[in-house]
């Protein structure tokens, strides 16, 4: 099995649609929990990364520029990360079809860890 890291981005406005109520959000919250056990108890679960907030600093460049970031720009933000263990990248998706964040608006981007 392959490492494989699960990326979920989602727009401000789709977040705040599934965030928008307490209800709203302890519903969420119970699917993505849902989720994350399914994952644990087929054996694809690796770790469970951590939601992230929407603030954040970009530094780039050889002068190090920091800049507020992500960028105003994006349609979309990372909202969280997991990793998951997967036969290839095929499978990493299809794993990844069960994430909560696609019964909206959301994403998730599934990118290869490189062993080294």
């Amino acid at each position: 099995m392959n490492d494989f890291v699960l990326l979920f981005r989602i727009s401000p406005a789709a977040r705040q649609a599934a965030m928008g109520t307490p209800e709203q959000a302890q519903q969420s919250m119970q699917k993505w929990l849902a989720w994350i056990q399914e994952l644990d108890n087929t054996g694809h679960l690796k770790a469970r990364g951590q939601p992230l907030d929407s603030a954040g600093k970009v530094v780039g460049g050889k002068k190090k520029m920091v800049t507020d970031g992500p960028y105003v720009e994006a349609k979309d933000i990372i909202s969280g990360f997991l990793t998951v263990k997967a036969r290839d990248l095929e499978h990493a998706a299809e794993v990844a079809k069960g994430c909560p964040i696609l019964e909206g608006d959301g994403s998730v981007e599934i990118r290869p860890v490189i062993t080294i």
